[in-house]
């Protein structure tokens, strides 16, 4: 089950603010509706099922979101905001005590690629596919979408780190990966293997290295 930390905690025996109600309802619903985005794909992801899932009246549910694409747009967002967030520290951490080089490079490589199998990336597929026949739910997830998209580049940058950064052909480099990662992860949908053996995994490394290595 997926969870965040968008509620608020409040110190034991204190009274809880209107806000931090207001907060936790939402949290609430949101991480019922990522589970039932990645549990039962768009179309079984109900207000029902996700009102059931949430433990929260009708009421209280479509106070919060009247519309059911805006719902699960927001969820979705809300997850992938999340684990943004998550990855950015975990690469920190990870990549503390390793120097510029060809290894920081592999090991950022590999760092990327894992983030295409988190749940945000197939709660994402979801979406993106329901909304190629779907007006309203396009309409919703488009401006999402965009904001997002910033922001993965924000944690993209920040795991690359400033050395890769300053590169001339980093750009190119950020965009070549993401969209190939993001075509190569796809067959993972119905494919049972290890993303750690995929041998797309030698090629963006040989390829980043060729880019970064040559600025000519």
């Amino acid at each position: 089950m997926v969870r965040s930390d968008t509620a608020k905690t409040t110190a034991p025996g204190a009274p809880r603010t209107r806000e931090e109600r207001t907060a936790d309802s939402r949290a609430l619903i949101l991480d019922a509706a990522v589970d039932c985005l990645i549990e039962h794909g768009y179309a079984g992801a109900s207000t029902l099922v996700i009102q059931a899932k949430a433990g929260v009246s009708r009421g209280r549910l479509l106070h919060h979101f009247p519309s059911r694409d805006g719902l699960l747009v927001a969820a979705a967002q809300h997850l992938a905001n999340t684990r943004l967030a998550q990855t950015s520290v975990h690469a920190e951490h990870k990549l503390a005590d390793e120097p510029d080089g060809p290894a920081r490079v592999d090991r950022c490589i590999e760092l990327l690629w894992a983030t295409f199998q988190e749940p945000h990336f197939w709660a994402a597929i979801e979406l993106w596919t329901a909304a190629r026949t779907n007006p309203a739910l396009a309409a919703a997830l488009l401006p999402e979408e965009r904001g997002l998209r910033a922001a993965i580049r924000e944690a993209t940058d920040g795991i690359w780190g400033p050395a890769v950064r300053a590169h001339p052909r980093y750009e190119l480099l950020r965009e070549l990966l993401f969209t190939s990662m993001r075509g190569a992860a796809m067959p993972y949908a119905f494919e049972d293997r290890s993303p750690a053996t995929d041998p797309h995994l030698a090629l963006w490394k040989d390829l980043a290295h060729r880019l970064l290595d040559d600025e000519d």
